[in-house]
């Protein structure tokens, strides 16, 4: 199929997002069609900002979707038991923590327009640390000193390494502290180059049995993933052996 778009990607990551590690690909598609399904709703999966979002596609269309972002590395499967799950790749969650980073920041500047005073912090606590600390530079980066009691109120519910990185841009708001245009360009590069994927490819493989070289398929791979199973020690004409006790030559 064609490449999705970036509008596609950062939606569908969007989407997972609610489920990682706890939904499949058929529930993922539920939320990206607008599923009005009772398990979904009761999971209160409607309430995700992407959900519906692919309204007008068909659930078959939309598993290609799915199914693409698996291909090019920006979702992957993990078995709970039998049962596999929707998780994020480093290259998914790059892509992810800098769009709810975003979310953040939107959501404290509309609280700035809203002349909200004291809003409740604790909805950021034991956030993933890596996009708080992103979320934090993004905040930084604004400039605006505006936002320096929203930062106290956090301060004050956080543990103490998350502690001190707020305090580090309070202090930076607090001093107009000039924006390293040049870390910015760096992550914007980094993103970006992320959004291409890493196109699914064949392999070689090598048979632990007879020592030769064989072709792992990227339907093939697609096929084991789907399925948990590991990748294969040995070849076709080996795996043959083992399983008849000779190899298709001796008919």
């Amino acid at each position: 199929m064609e490449p999705l778009t970036e509008k596609e990607i950062l939606t569908i990551l969007r989407a997972a997002d609610q489920i990682i590690a706890m939904g499949g690909r058929t529930q993922l598609v539920k939320i990206l069609k607008g599923s009005k399904e009772k398990r979904i709703l009761e999971l209160g999966l409607d309430a995700n900002p992407v959900y519906g979002s692919f309204s007008t596609e068909t659930m078959a269309e939309i598993l290609k979707r799915v199914d693409w972002m698996i291909d090019y590395d920006f979702l992957d499967l993990h078995f709970q038991g039998k049962l596999p799950t929707i998780v994020f790749t480093e290259r998914g969650w790059a892509l992810e923590s800098d769009q709810r980073a975003d979310e953040f920041l939107q959501e404290w500047t509309e609280w700035l327009s809203d002349n909200q005073s004291e809003p409740d912090m604790s909805y950021l606590k034991d956030r993933n640390r890596d996009m708080i600390l992103l979320f934090l530079d993004k905040v930084r980066e604004t400039g605006n000193p505006r936002f320096i009691p929203f930062l106290k109120a956090w301060k004050d519910i956080e543990y103490k390494k998350v502690r001190a990185a707020i305090q580090s841009v309070i202090e930076a708001l607090q001093k107009n502290e000039p924006v390293d245009k040049a870390a910015i360009d760096e992550r914007k590069n980094i993103l970006q180059e992320s959004l291409k994927g890493s196109p699914p490819q064949d392999f070689r493989l090598k048979c632990w049995e007879c020592g030769e070289r064989f072709t792992f398929t990227v339907g093939e791979q697609r096929f084991y993933k789907e399925k948990g199973f590991s990748m294969p020690k040995r070849c076709e004409k080996c795996r043959e052996k083992r399983k008849f006790g000779h190899t298709i030559d001796e008919f």
